[in-house]
């Protein structure tokens, strides 16, 4: 996984002087008055790189970019990075070679802002990996956690009652249950029974108007079912049974005798 990391840069600043320091005697911490600032022990170029959770500081050569010395920085502010007490533009960092052999020295910019600049690209990278390690610890404990199945079991089922669904108020009107003779009706009572309004008897003034067929000629071979039709003749009254009670047509021969007698040759359609 080491190998397949890749190398990114965090800062690169053009100008730096590095400088020889004393031995620290006492632990009060670095003094940059203490060097001689004037007449640094070398200038070149300094870069901030990081590969992993490891951040290194990078002596360069300004022109060929030869390495000088580099600094492994495994934590921020620790013992390999370290502010002095009287500027904020000199750092003491801890250079290593490939032998394992380790100095400390200095490093100083002439711009504030360039060491500014430094300093918060080592507390962003640690910052970040300080965010990875709590990520991968949860991560860690999420997979110990033992596993809450949700799942249906063989054979379980569930049962889910959508019955009884109330009306949403403001919907759309019921439909009006339609009865006979052409009234309106509303829809019944839950439960209830539809009742069916009387139909009334025709009365006398409809059967009145009622159009009376037209007169039929008598003939000698008209059947006892042609007599009936005949409704507007005299002499269809006088061939009528006596008795009205057996006379289905009664309502409509005495409205026809309301009529004046005619002549059956001279219309078919009674008169009004």
């Amino acid at each position: 996984a080491a190998e397949m990391e890749y190398e990114s840069v965090l800062c690169v600043k053009p100008d730096v002087n590095v400088y020889r320091i004393p031995p620290r005697t006492s632990n009060r911490g670095y003094r940059a008055s203490d060097w001689k600032l004037d007449h640094p022990d070398w200038t070149g170029r300094l870069r901030v790189t990081s590969k992993g959770k490891t951040a290194y500081i990078k002596l360069e050569d300004k022109v060929s970019g030869e390495l000088f010395a580099q600094a492994p920085i495994d934590q921020y502010p620790g013992i390999a990075v370290e502010t002095v007490t009287d500027s904020s533009r000199y750092f003491v960092i801890r250079i290593q070679d490939g032998t394992g052999r380790s100095a400390f020295i200095g490093i100083g910019f002439t711009d504030r802002g360039d060491a500014f600049d430094f300093n918060v690209s080592l507390q962003d990278h640690f910052k970040w990996v300080k965010q990875e390690t709590e990520i991968s610890k949860e991560s860690q404990e999420a997979d110990t956690r033992p596993k809450l199945d949700l799942g249906f079991k063989e054979g379980q089922t569930i049962k889910l009652n959508i019955g009884n669904m109330t009306t949403k108020k403001g919907g759309a009107a019921k439909p009006r249950v339609s009865g006979s003779g052409g009234l309106s009706l509303l829809p019944p009572p839950p439960g209830g029974k539809i009742a069916v309004p009387p139909i009334p008897p025709p009365s006398s003034t409809a059967i009145a108007n009622h159009v009376t067929p037209p007169p039929v000629l008598k003939s000698s071979n008209v059947s006892s079912g042609d007599i009936l039709l005949d409704l507007d003749t005299p002499a269809s009254a006088s061939k009528a049974p006596a008795s009205a009670a057996t006379d289905l047509w009664g309502d409509f021969s005495t409205a026809s005798s309301a009529v004046p007698n005619q002549t059956p040759q001279q219309s078919n359609w009674v008169q009004f």
